[in-house]
């Protein structure tokens, strides 16, 4: 069974040898990896062409954002089973995908999988910073959610329910996974180990502003699929636990 592993960058030159490096040693053989690109004027493009012998596709042209690149990436897999790693985040165990893949196959009609997240600091992947214990599947009225690089789902539900909504600037994962999970109840398993390192500094958490746009754009994506939310209480039910991550 193939897995199309899907990297969005601009301008990343600063990390983005580290995550293709972090695919490239992954001990699960059927990869199928995607590099899209923004249009990058720093080096970005010549460090892909560096590694065109591990990278299967990769485009590079301007894009109206992040979640556009993935719909990109999402439209370029061959593979059953859809991975999104992005440039500033890598695997943290070689057997990452081996893991992921294995009980895939194990439950053929297994939808999609979820684990756990490390933040890392930005100049020391090693550092740990927060740590993100997705747990078993609640509600997401009640603030859970899967840490989305962590979200391992079959390309068919992007086909049958739609890819990343570009209403949403910065809450367009959570809206997908909301989508799939909370409105359509597909089937996923909780894979009770930490997968992927995530550097601190993503768009949503850049600042005060963002985290109060993040939420705001939550509240809306259960608007959008017409699922019920306490839209006083639901604020703090992400935001509390989120809190508790940091060491």
């Amino acid at each position: 069974m193939k897995i199309s592993v899907i990297t969005v960058c601009f301008n990343s030159i600063a990390t983005l040898e580290t995550t293709i490096l972090s695919v490239k040693n992954q001990t699960y053989e059927d990869i199928e990896y995607i590099v899209v690109d923004g249009n990058s004027t720093d080096g970005s493009v010549e460090m892909i062409k560096k590694y065109d012998k591990v990278i299967s596709k990769w485009s590079s042209e301007p894009d109206k954002g992040l979640y556009d690149a993935m719909n990109k990436g999402v439209l370029m897999a061959t593979g059953e089973v859809i991975a999104l790693i992005n440039s500033d985040d890598l695997f943290c165990d070689n057997r990452a995908l081996e893991k992921v893949m294995q009980l895939f196959s194990e439950r053929p009609n297994l939808k999609s999988v979820y684990a756990d997240l490390y933040y890392v600091a930005q100049n020391n992947t090693d550092k740990i910073v927060r740590k993100w214990k997705s747990g078993q599947q609640q509600s997401f009225q009640s603030g859970w959610h899967p840490a989305h690089p962590t979200f391992y789902a079959k390309k068919e539900l992007y086909m049958q329910y739609g890819m990343f909504n570009l209403n949403f600037k910065l809450a367009a994962d959570f809206e997908l996974m909301l989508r799939f999970l909370e409105k359509h109840q597909i089937s996923t398993y909780y894979l009770q180990e930490y997968l992927v390192k995530m550097r601190l500094g993503g768009a949503t958490n850049q600042s005060l502003k963002n985290i109060l746009e993040g939420n705001k754009e939550c509240l809306r994506a259960f608007k959008t699929n017409r699922l019920k939310v306490n839209s006083l209480m639901y604020p703090l039910r992400r935001t509390i636990p989120k809190l508790l991550q940091f060491k």
